[in-house]
């Protein structure tokens, strides 16, 4: 991708996620009171609606739950990147994310595919999390 491109912009709830992929760290939140991690950054938890929550690293490590391949872009600041493939990754801490995957063999990507996170800079100031296949896998083997 390329440093062209939007950067993020935070809020209070999302605030430390960004932050962390400046870092090159994958933060998501985990509930105190009932355990579940989840992803989007929130304020309550999205089971028990709890607000005893926790950032916590993840392993930045996944799988392909699914895929598509962007042949359109949405925003002329994407029109240069086409095709390039937007994925769900489950993500081995149990929760599900929305990202690009990055690399030269991206648009080999297939469901079940592990994946690892990269950090894309964004401007001189930001860095998105994205996704890179490990070459040759699939989960289970």
């Amino acid at each position: 991708m390329s440093q062209n491109l939007p950067q993020p912009i935070a809020n209070p709830d999302s605030q430390v996620y960004w932050d962390g992929a400046r870092e090159n760290r994958l933060m998501i939140r985990k509930c105190k009171s009932c355990g579940t991690v989840h992803f989007l950054p929130r304020y309550l938890c999205p089971k028990c609606w709890s607000t005893e929550l926790e950032w916590i690293q993840a392993s930045g490590r996944g799988t392909v739950h699914s895929y598509s391949i962007v042949r359109r872009a949405a925003l002329p600041e994407f029109a240069d990147q086409v095709p390039y493939v937007l994925a769900l990754i489950d993500l081995d801490e149990g929760t599900r994310m929305m990202a690009n995957i990055l690399g030269k063999d991206a648009l080999e990507t297939r469901i079940a595919d592990r994946v690892e996170v990269c950090f894309e800079q964004r401007g001189d100031n930001a860095k998105v999390p994205q996704f890179v296949r490990q070459s040759g896998t699939k989960e289970g083997n």
